[in-house]
């Protein structure tokens, strides 16, 4: 089984470090894995993507020309890679910076109020989080408990942060857990 997918946004968004600890997580479950970073040469409000493959088998390449999955954080990254997903994919769009419905509908489209869901919770810079928390539990790609791990060590010297982000990674994987748990056992994205 393959999961490959491409993770989007603006710099400064988190979509790097959203990709990277998916492929940490993938790396602690046994499975092979590659991470692409692609970013412009602003450090924010450029763009940034990366592509994620999480595999049962060695990773022949790290360029992914059709996901199976995207997150896009932001519009752009939406308009750049809507159509490049794979039918019967995954599409999980952030709805507080992308004003628009996506215009496919040969796949699952999931939506999360990403920043709205963060500054609900008192944590603006955890709208990367709660993209996380919304991708593992739309998805199924990855454990949470195995990125709830990443997260305690990732922040591990900012005890506040830990417990912050972890907010924040729970509060998405709730906003589409319940709904989606039963449509991700049943066709897990992914499967080769």
């Amino acid at each position: 089984m393959q999961h490959d997918m491409i993770i989007a946004g603006f710099g400064g968004q988190g979509a790097l470090l959203i990709g990277k600890m998916l492929a940490y997580a993938g790396m602690h479950q046994g499975k092979e894995v590659s991470w692409l970073p692609s970013y412009g040469p602003e450090m924010r409000g450029g763009t940034a993507n990366c592509t994620v493959v999480i595999s049962d088998r060695p990773v022949g390449s790290p360029v992914i020309k059709t996901p199976r999955a995207l997150l896009a954080l932001n519009l752009p990254s939406l308009d750049k890679f809507e159509d490049l997903v794979r039918p019967g994919g995954v599409i999980l769009v952030n709805t507080s910076l992308v004003n628009r419905e996506a215009h496919r509908t040969d796949l699952k489209i999931v939506k999360v109020a990403a920043n709205d869901i963060a500054n609900d919770l008192g944590n603006p810079r955890g709208a990367n989080m709660v993209a996380l928390g919304a991708f593992v539990g739309a998805t199924g790609v990855v454990d949470l408990c195995e990125v709830e791990a990443l997260v305690r060590e990732t922040f591990a010297r900012k005890p506040a942060l830990v417990e912050a982000n972890l907010t924040a990674l729970f509060a998405g994987f709730a906003a589409v857990g319940g709904a989606m748990a039963d449509d991700v056992a049943a066709t897990p994205v992914g499967n080769s």
